[in-house]
Parts: structure tokens; C-alpha cells; sequence
């Protein structure tokens, strides 16, 4: 890479070179005629003198001009677009909401519903979305048309003129519509009028209505916000929505030249069990490590059954295989309530629900995912609250017991202390919580959108055959244990 070379000042004169010239920007030889040197200094340094008392006085007296805003009401508007201040007033960003049609949003919680025997409601208000790991989407929707009064601090503001929008935010349930129909087809509840959802159809679909619109062609969509948690919704569009910020879990299915930590953001999955409501200690925090959840999966997620193989005989060590259902998440919320550490191995991609059911339990997370990426890492340090071991270590016959038993007893409370300080990111009912720092987070991407539309528009030709500089690879680094 080449550096843009230092700038480096002349040389001072000293004492030894008074004969050097001083510097002159026109040439005066033919009109200054040869003087005394004595003569030649005393107006210069009486010029001097005058132009320092004129700056000093300048300073002692000088009262800014106030700032006008040529919109009335200037005093509300400013109490209501600021958000934070950091040398002068620094506004919210605006974002503006589609009204998609509803067959995107409120008619996929009715398709989902359906596909399970529900009855269909005459108000939309009626309709409950269902509980899931995925329901951010659910939550930023809500989050958004909700009055502005009751949002109080969030980074965005909601605009209802697209032409005010710095943001376009694309409510598409797609991980809730990846799932609609059942896995067991016998449990489809289809008919002659209602056929089965196609979410392929779907995502086609908004693709078409976006493509349409004025505001995605204006800047080629890096200026849209979609929310993709689950790791394959929106899968059938995705090279069509690359540009824009994706809200994601992971980047387990997606290439490198589709999503970074450089352009979008990556979500917590919403917790699916109680949120421990004791203090800190270690009292009733009989069990060294639990885990309860699907021993058998793709990809990443085989190291599970490695981990079974070399830890379900260990003493004071609690791992179950389990699937999702009430009483899974019952003896789940029991175990992590009174166990000191949680195993969180890599689920079918590097991220899964159950760290997050650990952080709001105050049970440490064992983290054993190598490509692993983490919500909110710049206002949370994860080596404060969390455990992390490479897979070659963990799945050694005794080697991941014999290091949390090392731990000591008041290593484990600071590790608690500290969940308890963060568990408010991960609670998205929490009006202080998870929803307002994603905001934060889409919030601190608008400079890169504004460089990246800019750059857009002005490049003529570009090599195809390359990677774009737009999206960077995140998982080029080792995981090493870190206690």
C-alpha cells in the first residue's frame, strides 16, 4: 500500500547560519533596496505586537453568532431528532418503514397460524406472533410504530416521508415465514382454499416490490435494512439484497462477497428461557457445567456428539439431549439456574439460542464455537463474562473438566457480576434493552452506506471476477482458550 508521504518542515536556522535568506514568496530583489537589519526588524515585530493583542482581545470578547434553523419550531425539533451530542449536535437517524403489503408481515403470522389449525381473526392486533429464538423481527416491527414519545433515546427516529429517510427499513418476517409449514407435512392444514405457503414465492415476491420502488434503485440498496436471522431466510434473494445492512445471527451461510461485520449487524436470538432473577453466588449453583439440547448436528454443530462422548460420565456435569418444548425449556431453566458454567457448543452454523438462555441465567458460557461471531462487541467485552475453548481442546478427554475446576470460586463471581451488568442487551422486552442497541448498532453504519452509495455512482468499470472491497471475510483468525 502505498503511504502518503510526510509532510516535514524546513530546517531552523541557528545561531551558526545567520546568513541564511529568509523566505519570500514573490521575488523583491529589483524593489527592495538593501537596508539595516536593525530597521528591518523593529516594524516587523510593532506588526507583531498589534496582531496579537488584536487575537487576544478577538478571544477575551468574541461572542458566537447563534445558529439558525430555517424550519419553525426550531427549539422542539431539535429536542426531538437529537440524539447525542459529542462536539456539537449529532441528530438521529431517520428511518423510513415500507408498508409492505400484508401478506409480508401480519399475513405470515396468519399463514403460520393456519398451517397449525389456528382460526383466522378479524383484527389484525389480534394476532400473536409466536414464540421463537427469531422473533427480533417481530420486536423491531412493533418497535417502529410504536409512538415516538414512548421511544424514548433510541438512535432512529421514524420518518413517514421517504424523501426525509436516511434509512428504508424492510419489515419482511422472513425467518418466520422459513418456517410456516410444519416439518411433518400430516400437520399441514391444507385445503382447496387455503394452498400451502410457498416462502420462495414470497421472497421472490418482495424482491419484484423493492426492485419497483424509486428508493432502492436511487442508491443500488445500500441504504435498505433487512432482518435475515434465521441463517437460511431470505436464502432465495440474498445476492439481491446484499448491499443493504443485514440483521443476522451468524455469517455460517453466507459467502463472504454477501455479508461482514464491516456492513451489517449481528443479532442475539431471543432467549427461550426464564431470566434468573436471584443474585450473584455460588451457593445454589450445585452442577460444574450443564447442557440440554439436540446432540446430533450439521456442519459445525457435529462437535456436539464429540462433547457428549467425552463429558456425560463426568462427575458434577449435567448434559442431556433435548428438543424445543415446554418441558425441555423447563429443566433447561433449572439446570442453567443452578449450574456455575453452560456449555455453548456450535449449533448447524457457529451460533445458537442457548448462550443467550446462559447470559440471562447468570450461568457462565463455555464457549466451544471456533468461528463464532458476537452481538454488540463494541460496548461488550465477552472475555468478562464468557469461557471460550478452541474445539481441538475441548473435545480431549478431561481437558475442558480439569480447566473449569481450575476456575476459582471469586473468578466466577466476577464473571457473574459482569452478566448481570449485560444481561439488559439481551432482553428484548426490555425498553433499555436489546431492540434500542440494535438500532444503535444499524445507527453507526450510515457513514459507510453514504461512502459505499457514493462510490457506486462514480465507479465506470470494476473486475467482476473479484471480490468487491465491500465485503470483508470476519473469520480469519484462531480461537484460543481465554480464561
Amino acid at each position: 500500500m502505498n503511504l502518503r508521504p510526510k509532510l516535514r518542515s524546513p530546517p531552523l536556522s541557528t545561531a551558526s547560519s545567520p546568513a541564511s535568506p529568509p523566505l519570500l514568496l514573490h521575488n523583491t530583489k529589483s524593489t527592495i533596496p538593501n537596508m539595516p537589519r536593525k530597521s528591518f526588524l523593529k516594524p516587523t515585530l510593532t506588526l507583531a505586537c498589534l496582531l496579537s493583542l488584536f487575537a487576544l482581545c478577538s478571544f477575551l470578547f468574541y461572542t458566537p453568532l447563534p445558529h439558525y434553523n430555517n424550519n419553525t419550531n426550531t427549539n422542539t425539533k431539535i429536542n426531538e431528532n437529537n440524539f447525542r451530542t459529542v462536539d456539537g449536535i449529532n441528530k438521529k437517524v431517520r428511518i423510513y418503514m415500507y408498508d409492505l403489503p400484508r401478506r409480508f408481515t401480519y399475513g405470515v403470522i396468519e399463514n403460520y397460524a393456519a398451517a397449525r389449525g389456528g382460526q383466522s381473526v378479524a383484527d389484525d392486533a389480534l394476532l400473536k406472533y409466536p414464540g421463537n429464538q427469531h422473533s427480533a423481527e417481530w420486536y423491531l416491527f412493533t418497535d417502529l410504530k410504536r409512538p415516538s414519545g414512548e421511544r424514548v433515546d433510541s438512535a432512529v427516529i421514524r420518518v413517514m416521508d421517504p424523501e426525509e429517510a436516511d434509512l428504508f427499513y424492510v419489515p419482511f418476517f422472513s425467518s418466520l415465514s422459513l418456517v410456516v409449514n410444519p416439518i411433518r407435512p400430516a400437520t399441514v392444514n391444507a385445503s382447496l382454499d387455503r394452498p400451502v405457503y410457498n416462502d420462495e414465492q414470497t421472497q421472490e415476491a418482495l424482491m419484484e416490490l423493492l426492485e419497483e420502488q424509486v428508493y432502492w434503485k436511487r442508491n443500488n440498496g445500500w441504504d435498505h435494512v433487512f432482518i435475515c436471522q434465521d441463517p437460511n431466510a431470505l436464502y432465495k434473494v440474498i445476492d439481491g439484497v446484499k448491499n443493504g445492512v443485514l440483521l443476522v445471527s451468524d455469517f455460517g451461510r453466507l459467502g463472504r462477497d454477501q455479508a461482514s461485520l464491516v456492513k451489517d449487524v449481528i443479532l442475539p436470538y431471543s432467549h427461550r428461557i426464564n431470566t434468573y432473577k436471584g443474585d450473584i453466588g455460588i451457593e445454589n449453583r450445585k452442577s460444574l457445567l450443564f447442557f440440554m439440547g439436540n446432540r446430533y448436528r450439521k456442519e459445525g454443530g457435529k462437535i456436539r456428539d464429540l462433547l457428549f462422548q467425552v463429558l456425560e460420565n463426568e462427575k458434577g456435569v449435567i448434559i442431556k439431549h433435548g428438543a424445543q418444548s415446554r418441558e425441555s425449556r423447563r429443566a433447561a431453566s433449572q439446570g442453567m439456574h443452578t449450574s456455575k458454567f453452560c456449555l455453548h457448543p456450535a449449533g448447524d452454523t457457529p451460533s445458537a439460542c442457548r448462550l443467550f438462555d446462559a447470559i440471562v441465567s447468570l450461568c457462565v458460557p463455555v464457549i466451544v464455537s471456533d468461528y463464532i461471531e458476537l452481538p454488540f462487541e463494541d460496548v461488550i467485552d465477552y472475555r468478562k463474562i464468557a469461557v471460550f475453548v478452541d474445539s481441538n481442546t475441548a473435545v480431549r478427554p478431561g481437558k475442558l473438566v480439569k480447566l473449569l475446576r481450575g476456575v476459582s470460586q471469586e473468578r466466577i463471581l466476577e464473571f457473574q457480576k459482569e452478566l448481570k451488568k449485560v444481561k439488559r442487551y439481551f432482553e428484548y422486552e426490555d425498553p433499555n434493552g436489546t431492540v434500542k442497541e440494535i438500532w444503535h448498532q444499524v445507527s453507526s453504519k450510515l457513514p459507510l452506506i453514504k461512502l459505499m452509495s457514493n462510490r457506486d455512482k462514480r465507479i465506470v468499470m470494476r473486475d467482476l471476477r473479484e471480490s468487491d472491497c465491500s465485503c470483508l471475510c470476519s473469520n480469519q483468525s484462531g480461537v484460543h482458550t481465554i480464561l
